[in-house]
């Protein structure tokens, strides 16, 4: 026999597209195109907008929060009683004088007895008389740039006006409204971190299912003479793209929700609706901070899955 006729029955290369996607030429080791890579990104990326959504939130409630704690902060209030024998007017007038005679009073402002009465209207309904009820009178005193001795104005008019005039700095309501705000924050924190959990267990078992799917190729990979990290390396550079591309849709979509959330906030500013909505969130806005908590959970998504996918290919390995 020829050494031609040798050659001709010599059995032919395959070539590249009938292989096996994990045995061609530059096929990475982890691929990425599969179901079940596409499955894990869109999981991620919905855990993602939901944890971006939170910390937004939180981020609104604190930024309308401090707003609030720096509207009431920068006003007290005087309580004046009507008792009977005494002047409520020349008592309302006396109560003013005091507080505006304190350094670090900015401006006074008396309530009059039918502004007093129409406080009441939400609680009372309007259209009743209350003219023959004790209404207890209001002054609002704005404070100043300075550090007014409350404590002093407390006690003078205590000593002027002893079981009529009363002094209000709305601490009790400054404490609530600084615990509620720390609690949603607190809650929302907790929230983003139960996501990034979950993320990491997904991730988890996402990878041991590809390592028990490329099992032969990585008993190849060691036959040939490569080490665990590099095949770690390989897992977490293919995790990391798909964390990263599953993180940015989220991080995405929730920027794209709370933009949307904040037109329609604007849009409905005119209306009833939207003034109560501007009363408890402010403009709406999460502002840059907002913005970068969304933009680093993202980040954060990504690498949870690379460094997650790392340690377990090496504990799969070891």
């Amino acid at each position: 026999m020829s050494e031609g006729a040798t050659l001709e029955r010599a059995p032919r290369a395959a070539p590249a597209a009938d292989l096996p996607p994990a045995l061609r030429r530059n096929a990475p080791l982890v691929p990425t195109d599969s179901s079940a890579s596409r499955a894990l990104a869109a999981v991620i990326a919905i855990l993602t907008f939901l944890a971006a959504l939170c910390a937004g939130a939180a981020e609104i409630v604190a930024s309308s929060a401090a707003q609030w704690q720096g509207a009431v902060a920068q006003e007290v209030t005087i309580q004046v009683r009507p008792n009977p024998g005494r002047d409520t007017e020349a008592d309302v007038a006396r109560a003013a004088a005091l507080a505006s005679a304190t350094p670090g009073i900015a401006a006074t402002r008396p309530f009059s007895k039918a502004e007093s009465e129409r406080l009441l209207e939400p609680w009372l309904g309007g259209g009743l008389d209350l003219g023959d009820l004790p209404v207890p009178r209001l002054i609002t005193v704005r404070l100043g740039s300075g550090t007014p001795d409350l404590a002093a104005l407390r006690q003078r008019l205590a000593e002027a006006m002893p079981g009529v005039a009363s002094l209000d700095d709305h601490a009790l309501w400054l404490s609530r409204l600084s615990t509620m705000a720390n609690t949603v924050v607190g809650v929302g924190v907790a929230v983003v971190a139960l996501v990034l959990l979950a993320t990491g267990l997904a991730v988890t078992f996402a990878t041991r299912g590809a390592m028990a799917g490329n099992r032969e190729v990585v008993e190849v990979l060691h036959f040939v003479g490569a080490d665990d990290d590099f095949i770690a390396r390989e897992f977490q550079r293919r995790f990391f793209r798909l964390g990263l591309r599953g993180g940015a849709i989220g991080a995405a979509a929730a920027l794209a929700a709370l933009g949307v959330g904040g037109g329609l906030a604007r849009l409905w500013r005119a209306s009833p609706a939207g003034d109560e909505i501007e009363a408890l969130f402010g403009g709406f806005a999460i502002g840059w901070r907002g913005y970068a908590s969304v933009v680093l959970i993202g980040v954060i998504a990504s690498i949870v899955t690379g460094v997650v996918s790392r340690v377990t290919v090496r504990r799969f390995l070891d």
